[in-house]
C-alpha cells in the first residue's frame, strides 16, 4: 500500500494589528499628566476653562516691544519679541484650559474599552490633548524670553549663553507641566525660580567636573585667576535676611538660642562642642543634642511659614 504523499500547509503570515487597532493602542499606552484642580468637578467647569478673560487680545503675535538690535541678536532671539507676554487673568485662563482638556481627555478615555473603543471615540479624546498641545505651546511662546533674561545672568567660561538658553527652555517646559494655576500666583514668578535652579544645578556640575578632571596644562597655570566676587545677594539683602534670622532666633527658647548661637558660632567664637555646651549649661552632652535637634525644628518651620526659599531664589 502507497503512502498518501504528505500535504504542504501553507505558512501562516504573523498577523499585524489593522493601523486603527494600533491608533488605539497607542492612546491607551499614552500617558496622560495634568495639575488637578477641584474647579473641574464643578458645574460651571467647562464654562470656565472655554471662556477667556474680558481683556484677551488675539492674536498674540503682536507684543508693542521692539526687538533688540545688534550684531548678538540672533534671529532667534528677533523672533521671540513678536510675541507679547500674557496678562494675569490670559496665565490663568490658559493655564486652566490647558489642564481642563487634560482632564476631560484622561477622563473619558478611562470610560472607554481599551479593546472596542471606536474610531469616533479614539478621535475625540486625540482632539482633546491636540488642542491641550496647542494651549501648551502659547503659553511656552509667551515666556521664552524670560529663559533669555536669566541665562545671561550665569553665562561663564564653561557654560555659553546657547546651551544656558536650550537648558532653560527644557526646564521651561517641565515647570509649565507642574504649575498649579490654582494658587492663584504667576507663573513667571514659579518658572523664574525652576529655571535658576536647573542652572544652579548645572553651575555646580561644572565645578565638580572641572575640580576632578582639569588638565595639568601650562597655559591654565599662567592664566590669571579672576580677583571680582560675584556676590549673589546685595547688602540690603544680606541685611534683611539677618534681620529675619534674628527674629527667629527670638522665637526660640534661651536655652535652645544660646545652643544655636554658640554651636555655629553666631556670637563670633569658634563653634563649640557638644561637650563643651554642656559642661557649660551643666547638662550631659546628649541633652544639648536634643535641644539642638528641636531648635532647629522650630527654626525650619519659621523658615517655611515665611516662605524664605522663594525670597531667596527670587534674588538670585
Amino acid at each position: 500500500m502507497i503512502a498518501p504523499a504528505p500535504v504542504r500547509r501553507r505558512p501562516q503570515l504573523a498577523r499585524t494589528a489593522s493601523p486603527q487597532a494600533a491608533r488605539r493602542e497607542a492612546l491607551f499606552a499614552r500617558r496622560i499628566d495634568y495639575v488637578p484642580c477641584r474647579q473641574f468637578l464643578a458645574a460651571d467647569a467647562e464654562l470656565l476653562a472655554t471662556t477667556p478673560p474680558a481683556d484677551a487680545v488675539v492674536p498674540l503675535s503682536h507684543s508693542g516691544v521692539e526687538a533688540p538690535v545688534g550684531r548678538d541678536v540672533t534671529p532667534y532671539l528677533a523672533s521671540l519679541y513678536q510675541s507679547r507676554l500674557l496678562s494675569k487673568d490670559e496665565e490663568q485662563f490658559y493655564f486652566r484650559r490647558m489642564n481642563w482638556l487634560k482632564f476631560k481627555a484622561a477622563t473619558v478615555r478611562g470610560q472607554l474599552d481599551p479593546r472596542r473603543a471606536s474610531p469616533r471615540q479614539v478621535a475625540a479624546v486625540e482632539a482633546l490633548l491636540t488642542e491641550a498641545e496647542a494651549v501648551r505651546s502659547v503659553v511656552i511662546t509667551a515666556n521664552l524670553r524670560l529663559v533669555v533674561s536669566i541665562a545671561k545672568k550665569f553665562i561663564d567660561l564653561h557654560n555659553s549663553f546657547d546651551e544656558l538658553v536650550a537648558e532653560g527652555n527644557m526646564a521651561l517646559l517641565r515647570a509649565v507641566e507642574k504649575f498649579n494655576f490654582a494658587l492663584g500666583n504667576r507663573f513667571s514668578t514659579y518658572a523664574t525660580y525652576a529655571i535658576q535652579r536647573h542652572f544652579f544645578r548645572i553651575s555646580h556640575r561644572s565645578r565638580q567636573f572641572r575640580s576632578r578632571f582639569m588638565v595639568d596644562d601650562a597655559a591654565l597655570k599662567d592664566r590669571p585667576e579672576s580677583t571680582e566676587p560675584s556676590p549673589y545677594c546685595s547688602a540690603e539683602q544680606i541685611a534683611l535676611l539677618r534681620d529675619l534670622f534674628g527674629r527667629f532666633l527670638d522665637e526660640l527658647e534661651p536655652r535652645e538660642r544660646q545652643i544655636v548661637v554658640a554651636r555655629f558660632g553666631f556670637d563670633g567664637r569658634a563653634p563649640r562642642t557638644f561637650r563643651e555646651l554642656g559642661s557649660e549649661m551643666g547638662v550631659c552632652k546628649e541633652r544639648i543634642r536634643q535641644l539642638q535637634s528641636r531648635a532647629m525644628e522650630k527654626l525650619k518651620s519659621m523658615a517655611a511659614e515665611a516662605h524664605l526659599d522663594r525670597t531667596v531664589g527670587d534674588w538670585l
